[in-house]
Order: C-alpha cells, then structure tokens, then sequence
C-alpha cells in the first residue's frame, strides 16, 4: 500500500504548507536568498534519505497528531554505557524496560566526544558517529526499530549550542581558517569578550568561570559559555543554522523519534544582552519545527529549558505557530525538594497552581531527578511573605539534602559551590535524598520504612501530574549514590557523577522480592504506573487544579475528565495528618479497592491517598483487574503506615473541611482516538 505513494508529492504538500513562513523568518533572521535555497534543497535531501518505515510512522502520526499526549506515555532516561554498556546492550535490555511499563527511552548523548573533555558527552566532536565503545550509526538505527516494533519511542539529545574543540571546525578554525573560524565566535583580543562579560552570566562560576577562552594556536579569544573546550556555534551564519538542522535531521533519519534541543537558550548572542532567551532563539527553534514537518513529521521537538517558568512557556510558541512539543518541568521539579526539606506545600501548591493554569496543549516532562543537578531557581518573591530570605534558603535546602542539617537523612553532595554568592545546586539520586541510604548504612528498619514512604509517595505526585512523568534509570528499584567517581581523575570535580553510576542489575534482579527495598520500590512504581495507564482521569486533558486541604503538610490535587474524578493527597511531612476536605461523592480507595469517604482523610507520614469516583457509574469505579489482589497492590496497600494508624473521618471534626471551597469538576471536550497512540 505505502509502496505505491507518491513520496514526492507528499513533501511538495508539505513544503507548499510552510514555505512562506520559513522564508519569511530565515530571510528576516539572515537576508540570504541562496543560503535558504540551499536549505530548502537540504531538506528534500534528507526527506528523500528517509527510510520507507520511517515515512509509514510519520503518515500515522500525522492522522494522530497528539499521539503522544496520553496518559500511556512512560518514560525513562538512562546513560547508554551506564545501562548496558552499549547500543547493543540496551537492545538486548529491552524486555526489562518493557517489564517496567516504560514505552519511552531517552538515550543521554552519545555522540563521538573527546576522552575527558565531553562533559558527559555534551562536547560533540562528529555529529555524524556514535563513539566507538557505545556502537554505530547503524546499532543507533537497529535499536529505534526494535524500539518502535515494542512500541517505544526514542529520545536522544541534539546538543546544538557548541562543539567540541575537536570537531572538525573547531580544528580548521584553530588553524586559521577564517571560513570555519566565523562558524564560531573568534575576536582579536580581549576587548569586545570583556563587554560581553559585564552582561553574560556564568554557568559554571567555580569549574568554568568566565565565557571566554584563549586559543593559542589562533592567537584569538573564543566564546565558551560552558565549558572551556566547548566552543560556541555562531548561529549569526546561517552555514551553522544549515548545517547543525542537516545534523538533527540525520538523526530524525536513524529513528529518533524525539530531539532534546540541549541549551537551546543559549543559541543566539548578542553584545549588551544576558545572551539568554533572546527572540532570535525562537525564530529559529519555530524554523527547526517546520522543518521537522516537511521532512519527518513523525518527530517531536523537546526543549531543555532549565529556567523560570515566564522563560520557559514561550519555547512552546503559540498554538497557530508552536515552536518545542514539550519541555521540562524543572520548577515543579525543583519546588517539590524544596517541599520534602520544609514539610510546607505553600510554595508547591503555588508552582501547580501556575501550571494548572496553563493551556491543555503544552506538554511537559515531569521528573524527580534527572543526569543533571538540581539548582533552586524557586520564586523567592512568593516565599517573601513567609519571610523567607534567597541566600539563607538555599543554604538550608542545601544542608538538609546533604544531611548537614539536624535530622536530615538525605545524602547528597553540593554542585558548583559559589560561597561568593551564597549559591550552589545539589546532586544525589531519588533514593538516597529520600534518606532509603542513611537507612540501610544505620540498618534502621523505622528509617527505612519512612524512607520508602517517601519515595513512593513522591512517584505517586509525580505520575498525579499532566503531562510525561519520566524516570530516571535505577530509580524503579531504588538506586542510591555512586561515590566512587571521588577516585576517578576525570569525574572526581564533577560532583553530578554521584547519581550517574552504573545500573545494578544484581539489585534489579531483587525487584520481584518484596521483602527487599528494590522489590517493594519496583512493584509499588510499576503499579502506580499501570494505574495511571488505565484511568481516562490521568489524561494531559483532564482539568487538574488544587485542592485546599487546610493543612500545610498536605497537597491536595483534583482531576476531572469524561465522569472520573481523582483527589489525590500527598502527605509531606513524616507524621500522621489529616487533609480537611469535603468532597460529597462517593470515593473508592484506588490502592485498597475500598469505599474511602474523601472527608477529612487521614494520610500516614510520608504517605499518600488516591481517591476516585465515577459520575457515570453507581458503586466502585475501579476497574476489575484493579480489584484483585497481586504485589504491587499488596506493597502500597501495606507499606509502610498501616491505615489503622489513620484518623476516622467518621470521629473528627470537620468544620474546617465543610469550610473549604472546591472547585467544580467540568466535563473536557471528547478524548483523542488512543488507538493512533499505540
């Protein structure tokens, strides 16, 4: 059937759909007729190159455009060598992550990148070659179709601020070519670097201060806003525009479903600005989309955005003209650990509230951790009022997730220490800022317990949420910190390795145990997650707001979509509470199978209550399998708080919760047709 289309026509139509933007944009960026024909032509070349499964996958995701919106989107991030050793190993692998319920994998970089000088693979030196000890172009392609028959998607990180200084450019521009030293920014002394110092921040103030860096063999000044052997692309050139799209859609061409544009913030600078954000970044992020359209619809733009939410939610563009696909949710990310260090929902119920608000069709990507650190960009201007001042509370959330505060059993280290500014961010896996670490060292069973309360609870919000939740690798089975990069020359000063160890599978092979902490964490993960996967309440077009539980341990969060309605309450301190709602429906406990008033409902420390009715059915909304009884079931139900432990609804006051004003559930225009997703 696919073999008798006419390919041609398809990328003429295409084309016909976006030429007048994409030239009036390219022309307003760079005023250069020959340069956008020769983008033009490239982007046919690439369409052409394009395999015929691809173009089968890019025609049905064309008739499901928001294919990947749906609740049964699960993803997981891992290092390909930290995973499996290589592509191959990944491949051979993917049963396991099947076994997890996940169906989208994100391949941290994996491009060819200089020993030691690759900040984990972000100092690209050929965006045409894998590196040789993770596998091949091709491995990189047998992959995304085992990938794709599974029904898994995959992300990979298009690293597009900067190259390597030994990438084939950087190396001529060293040797004097001016060609290929204007695909970078090179000055003549230190003059005009240093006005753009007065106005750029630093990334890296401790172990790369500056944005500049000498180059002896050019006898110039390059701008490297990262590290020093990152050398940052020129996008004033449209060459570099060019080329670097050339690059992603060579990877679009190898079955990468989703573009991580790394940095992209960063891509257009300008003397007397931050060099941050600019309107120019959009401009071209919006020309990368339409040309992903033409050339390999099927792809989706995910945009790495680590910053204040008014900076993040223009990189999703406009409804009529959308730049990125989805980005990350970095502050909820952020504000959910200053929650675990204060006990206090305030600031949580804040940063939802915002998001919430925002419209159904901007997708995020919600995490706990990630490869990266965790830096407190907060609103401090909220937190005010409760007379919270920046630096001292940065400080705090600092100690106590490194365990440096009275009473804290996180394990965590500082990353880029700046004591000049009072500033620093935090690494550490999930498991070990929970406290699951200091536990198991002390052997103390109480710590332990509360520890994976903790955590559960924790991936309980985390899939409450709209949008994608991804995992971090060896989160699933609870992995803790890695310390022995302390012993390895090239990561000893890059504290961030100590949650990109390698992934245990002895411990994985615990995860049906569920008498081990790896057993109880993947059975209680893999169940939350099947759940969210079953109910149309966890649809990204669900209406989502807050709940008012009248208690500032206690986050309360509603969801409505076509009659099913979740409360959801999550319990951030480590004692009993009560969350003083009333809800007039009547609830089922989606973990125990129970009927569960939603009136003043006690949740144990550290724990958290999925409450669910259905106005379209009378009695239990749950779904039969979800009434039987099986592990996964059994470690929520029983971990580690006994419901008896619990206030009686039936006993307590509940003036405060007839108090509470509640939204209204509304009904949402009909649910997209889930069969184009699968």
């Amino acid at each position: 059937m696919f073999e008798d289309r006419n390919w041609e026509a398809q990328f003429t139509k295409r084309l016909e759909t976006h030429y007048e933007e994409m030239k009036w944009l390219y022309q307003e960026l760079y005023g250069d007729e020959h340069a956008f024909d020769y983008f033009i032509t490239m982007l046919h070349h690439y369409y052409s190159e394009r395999r015929q499964v691809l173009r089968e996958w890019d025609e049905a995701r064309e008739v499901v455009t928001d294919w990947y919106a749906g609740n049964d989107m699960y993803g997981i991030l891992m290092y390909t060598n930290c995973f499996a050793g290589n592509l191959k190993g990944v491949r051979s692998h993917l049963d396991y992550i099947k076994e997890c319920g996940l169906n989208y994998i994100h391949l941290m970089p994996l491009l060819q990148s200089p020993a030691g000088r690759s900040d984990g693979g972000y100092a690209v030196s050929d965006f045409r070659k894998v590196q040789p000890e993770l596998g091949t172009m091709q491995d990189l392609a047998d992959l995304a179709d085992e990938c794709h028959e599974k029904g898994m998607s995959v992300c990979l990180d298009f690293v597009m601020n900067h190259t390597s200084e030994d990438h084939e450019w950087a190396r001529r521009a060293r040797a004097g070519e001016k060609e290929f030293q204007d695909r970078y920014f090179f000055f003549d002394n230190w003059d005009i670097p240093n006005q753009f110092e007065k106005t750029v921040p630093q990334v890296f103030p401790q172990t790369a201060p500056g944005n500049f860096t000498w180059c002896e063999e050019a006898h110039k000044v390059v701008m490297t806003t990262f590290y020093p052997y990152q050398w940052d692309l020129n996008y004033r050139n449209p060459t570099v525009f060019n080329d670097m799209t050339a690059n992603m859609l060579n990877l679009c061409n190898h079955g990468v479903d989703i573009i991580r544009l790394d940095a992209v913030p960063y891509i257009w600078k300008t003397l007397g600005t931050t060099c941050r954000n600019l309107p120019q970044v959009h401009t071209l992020v919006r020309i990368m989309r339409m040309a992903c359209e033409v050339v390999c619809p099927g792809t989706l733009l995910l945009g790495e955005v680590v910053m204040e939410p008014s900076k993040v939610v223009p990189y999703f563009g406009t409804v009529e003209k959308p730049e990125c696909h989805m980005l990350y949710n970095v502050t909820t990310m952020a504000s959910t650990w200053h929650t675990v260090a204060t006990r206090d929902v305030r600031l949580l119920k804040h940063q939802l509230g915002t998001v919430f608000a925002l419209p159904k069709q901007y997708m995020f990507l919600n995490y706990l951790r990630c490869h990266d650190d965790i830096g407190w960009g907060l609103d401090y201007d909220f937190l005010k009022q409760f007379g919270i001042e920046e630096v001292a509370h940065k400080k705090y959330l600092n100690d106590y997730l490194r365990g440096a505060w009275y009473g804290s059993d996180s394990r965590g280290e500082l990353y880029n220490d700046d004591p000049r500014l009072g500033d620093a961010r935090l690494c550490g896996t999930t498991a070990s800022l929970c406290g699951i670490e200091a536990a198991e060292y002390e052997q103390n069973k109480d710590k332990l317990a509360k520890a994976i309360s903790l955590d559960i609870m924790l991936h309980a919000f985390l899939f409450t949420q709209s949008g994608i939740p991804v995992l971090y690798s060896g989160d699933e089975i609870g992995q803790l910190n890695e310390y022995s990069y302390h012993k390895d020359p090239l990561k000893a000063d890059d504290s961030r390795y100590l949650h990109r160890g390698n992934f245990n599978w002895d411990e994985a092979a615990l995860r049906n145990d569920t008498s081990t902490r790896q057993g109880i964490l993947f059975q209680a993960i893999r169940r939350l997650a099947m759940l969210r996967q079953r109910y149309e309440v966890f649809e990204t077009e669900a209406d989502a707001w807050i709940v008012e539980t009248w208690n500032d341990h206690v986050l309360g969060i509603g969801r409505y979509y076509k009659g099913e309605k979740l409360i959801a309450l999550f319990n951030f301190s480590e004692f009993n509470q009560t969350a003083w709602i009333d809800e007039q429906e009547d609830y089922y406990d989606m973990l125990t199978g129970q009927r569960r008033p939603a009136r003043a409902v006690g949740v144990p420390g550290y724990g958290f209550a999925w409450l669910l009715t259905d106005f379209t059915k009378a009695g239990s909304p749950l779904k039969d399998e979800d009434k039987m009884r099986d592990p996964g079931k059994e470690v929520l139900k029983e971990t580690p708080a006994k419901q008896s432990a619990l206030p009686d609804a039936q006993k307590v006051s509940s003036k405060k919760a007839a108090a509470a004003a509640q939204p209204h559930a509304k009904k949402t225009s009909a649910r997209r047709n889930s069969a184009g997703r699968k």
